[in-house]
């Protein structure tokens, strides 16, 4: 199948080291539906950050889009697009990091697509979880929450991110803290996750700590004095 992805480069990166198969980056299908007629299979690591629905929408029925989902669950990505959907399409755990598990999170929106997606999956020799359609899927509702809870507790002065890390590790065998984990995924992406998984559930377990807040508001990581 020919495929393209596009998204920012951290991704593209992580994405290109899971795949066993030939994949062009082409930017160009986010503006230019002709140019993504010509694939088979699109792949937007970004999709779920994106204010314009990209001309890729417009695909034809036997193609396939991959789109990043967890901001934005992949109900309102279609909706979104303001137009009818004709091709397959499927969401995907697409934060920096969890690109790089050896299982991808999936969801599917209708039964009809699964197909397509599980015969992409063999090509590309990837595995994959199949997850409810939500905002924030599994991994990053989870993840994103215990870093909330960290942020908390040490914003409270009950113990340094330093020692809520080793604690972490030592005591539930993570392979990253709290604090690490955020760094690696990215502050942005932590903050943003968890606003929008709040704004779907508006459940307290999300609500951002303010120290949080403050960190993504400056742009700093916890091991950094800047994010970068």
């Amino acid at each position: 199948m020919k495929t393209a992805v596009t998204g920012d480069a951290l991704r593209i990166r992580a994405f290109n080291t899971r795949v066993n198969g030939e994949i062009a980056v082409d930017d160009a299908v986010l503006h230019d539906a002709a140019r993504a007629a010509a694939y088979d299979v699109i792949v937007d690591l970004n999709a779920d950050e994106r204010s314009v629905p990209p001309a890729y929408f417009s695909a034809p029925d036997h193609a396939l889009l991959i789109l990043g989902a967890v901001k934005r669950s992949l109900t309102q990505l279609i909706h979104d697009a303001g137009i009818k959907v004709k091709c397959h399409v499927v969401g995907m755990n697409a934060l920096p990091l969890f690109i790089e598990n050896q299982r991808w999170e999936i969801s599917f929106g209708r039964n009809a697509d699964k197909e397509p997606f599980k015969k992409w999956a063999q090509e590309m020799k990837t595995d994959f979880l199949e997850v409810r359609d939500r905002v924030g899927m599994i991994t990053p509702r989870v993840v994103c929450m215990i870093i909330n809870e960290a942020c908390y507790t040490l914003q409270e002065g009950t113990a340094t991110k330093e020692d809520i890390d080793k604690g972490m590790k030592l005591g539930t065998n993570y392979p990253y803290g709290p604090f690490e984990w955020c760094d690696r995924i990215g502050i942005k992406e932590v903050y943003e996750t968890l606003e929008a998984i709040w704004n779907d559930t508006h459940d307290p377990r999300y609500k951002i700590c303010p120290l949080l807040k403050t960190k993504y508001l400056k742009g700093e990581s916890f091991y950094q004095s800047s994010a970068g």
